[in-house]
């Protein structure tokens, strides 16, 4: 979905930083700006500062920095597309669509509709399941006996779905509504020899645990029996409102947890989120009857920049552990941390913090198997590395794994250890891949080449020494270099303020599309090397590709910490704001008579011209 950059613009006009943030934390007025303690990591004095005159939040101790959907997107976890609608809502505004016909329009909003209605219908159930525990001697003493107090059941919302095959009935006055069959609650079995269709509760006799989205919206239960019936968990089915593949059990509830642990640790069970979160380990999450995927490892990265994924030692538990591994590749860059806990094959995540304590298994946590540490034994697996044929059988395996990995110190380390296992060298190993391995040459200070030296393409945060080929006959504009910079070092768009990502994204000659397409993944994502981001615009917006293949092609990575380029950046900037206040006054004279508005426009402009030209001389002094 494409949202206009105008509609962003005006909808973070609009909305008030201060009381968005002021809805998640608690803000007391200092001096010009608002104070608070900050809600991504865990502090005891306030370094979260919001100001209303920037519209801008900043924590002087973590270094979180943005704008009032930015700050949707790291508190709540969603993506750009979902807080500009969160927003949006908030503020009675509709979000408007590119490039979609009325019907597309049209479709979209009843889908909306659709999936708001379900939501409800489930938090109704909800609410009814929620009652019935509080009656429900059996499914009381279970949760005792799990040592669930009534306090975590609270905050996770469990409930009980009584024995009565239409027990719902009772909550729902037209059991025969087609939205109860759509949500997973209801099960219409086809009729029997011309007979009627019948109806009756999925859940019956069950401890009930509601899915919460990102949002806290119910979009489904999972749900235990008391006993040893089989099968001993259900899940609703998929809906238009809940997919196994893409939602966490209990990732709401830990939301802020995450943060303060520093780690997100992920099980294979609901009674494991419930009971690590009475056994001071709120931390958890759980996948919902499925493989580890691609979206699960995504979302929780959203939150937090560290995974401890928990298995059990078996077999099946290896298994698990291999296909969360190949979930995670993607997205292992080096400033995340990825590891996998293996506990014996007689303890789940509970029942050992029960049977060793909680710092025994904070210490299992801190032990466990890196993540470049098992992608060499999930290689190695069952191959004879004491024989040629062994090894090579390694070689191969290791490929798939290796090339999943994203660009960075971290994919050259995993490399060389391959190397060293499959005992051959590098540059044989690269040829055997098919692979050009990168040739380390010394850092430089600036990004000047030495007359007579070849210029160096990019590959991760390393060199080759194969001549780069001109793209493009003329010079680089000032928006081709400032394109390049931050196509080079995305961790500066995050320094710029919002008025210099809008003056960006305004740009003319697709160079606006490129910065409003990078915002989005900065959002999305975080930084990335330019080989990661190029990979995602051949993907999804590879007409963008045209201009940056242009400005890329004599680009180096920083050779220091980027403060010369951030510096390059704002001096850019500075002169992108010249010209642009250059042909507006060009286009106020160019008029036959200039009135009195137009007159001041044109003083107004002139100052600001000026005020400009004089800090850019400063700057260059």
């Amino acid at each position: 979905m494409a949202i206009p950059t105008a509609f962003i613009q005006e909808l973070v006009a609009r909305a008030d930083v201060v009381d968005v943030v002021g809805r998640h934390v608690q803000l007391k007025k200092g001096g010009a700006n608002f104070m608070g303690l900050c809600p991504f990591h865990g502090e005891k004095s306030p370094s979260f500062s919001v100001s209303p005159s920037k519209q801008f939040y900043h924590c002087f101790g973590c270094g979180k920095n943005g704008n009032v959907i930015s700050f949707l997107m790291d508190f709540s976890g969603m993506g750009f597309v979902d807080a500009v609608k969160e927003l949006a809502q908030q503020y009675g505004m509709q979000v408007p669509e590119e490039d979609a016909s009325p019907e597309d329009r049209a479709r979209a909003a009843a889908q909306r509709e659709r999936q708001q209605t379900l939501s409800e219908v489930l938090e109704k159930a909800n609410a009814a399941y929620r009652k019935e525990l509080k009656t429900a001697t059996r499914a009381v003493d279970y949760l005792k006996g799990r040592g669930v107090s009534g306090l975590v059941a609270k905050d996770f919302g469990l409930g009980y779905a009584p024995e009565g095959w239409r027990s719902l009935a009772s909550v729902f006055p037209h059991y025969d509504d087609p939205l109860l069959v759509e949500s997973g609650l209801v099960i219409l079995a086809a009729p029997e020899d011309g007979g009627e269709e019948k109806r009756y509760d999925r859940f019956r006799d069950r401890v009930m645990f509601p899915i919460r989205n990102v949002k806290g919206e119910c979009i489904g239960f999972g749900a235990r029996v008391l006993g040893d019936e089989k099968p001993k968990y259900l899940n609703s089915p998929e809906t238009p409102v809940f997919s196994k593949g893409r939602e966490l059990y209990g990732l709401f509830e830990a939301r802020s947890h995450l943060r303060e642990a520093g780690y997100a640790l992920v099980t294979e069970g609901y009674m494991d989120v419930v009971a690590l979160a009475q056994l001071g380990f709120p931390n958890a999450v759980a996948t919902l009857g499925t493989a580890c995927t691609a979206d699960h490892v995504q979302k929780l990265f959203r939150f937090t920049d560290a995974v401890v994924f928990s298995f059990d030692g078996d077999a099946a538990g290896r298994r698990a552990a291999h296909k969360a591994l190949e979930a995670a590749l993607p997205f292992a860059t080096d400033v995340r941390s990825v590891k996998f806990l293996f506990l014996p094959p007689e303890h789940d995540p509970d029942s050992y913090v029960r049977a060793h304590g909680r710092e025994a298994f904070a210490d299992r946590v801190k032990q466990a198997t890196p993540l470049s540490k098992f992608v060499l034994e999930s290689a190695a697996q069952d191959c004879e590395l004491d024989n040629a044929e062994g090894r090579a059988q390694l070689a191969t395996r290791a490929k798939a794994l290796w090339t999943q990995l994203p660009e960075g110190a971290l994919k050259m380390q995993i490399f060389a250890d391959m190397a060293a296992l499959v005992q051959i060298g590098p540059r044989e190993l690269a040829d055997l891949w098919g692979h050009k391995t990168p040739e380390r040459v010394p850092a430089r200070r600036s990004n000047a080449v030495p007359p007579g030296e070849p210029r160096y393409a990019s590959v991760g945060d390393a060199r080759t020494t194969t001549p780069v080929r001109r793209g493009r006959s003329q010079p680089l504009s000032r928006a081709d270099h400032a394109l390049r910079i931050v196509l080079m070092c995305s961790p500066l768009w995050e320094r710029l303020s919002p008025e210099d990502h809008s003056a960006l994204c305004q740009l003319t000659g697709g160079h606006g599309a490129c910065f409003s397409w990078l915002d989005a993944q900065i959002h999305e994502h975080g930084a990335m090397t330019w080989n990661a981001l190029r990979e995602r615009m051949l993907e999804e917006a590879p007409e963008l590709f045209a201009t940056t293949q242009l400005v890329m092609a004599e680009a180096l990575p920083p050779a220091g910490d980027g403060s010369e380029e951030f510096k390059e950046l704002r001096n850019l900037l500075c002169d992108l704001e010249i010209d642009r206040i250059k042909a507006l006054q060009k286009g106020i004279s160019a008029g036959q008579t200039l009135g009195p508005e137009a007159l001041q426009t044109y003083k107004t402009l002139d100052l600001r011209l000026k005020e400009l030209q004089r800090l850019r001389t400063e700057a260059i002094l």
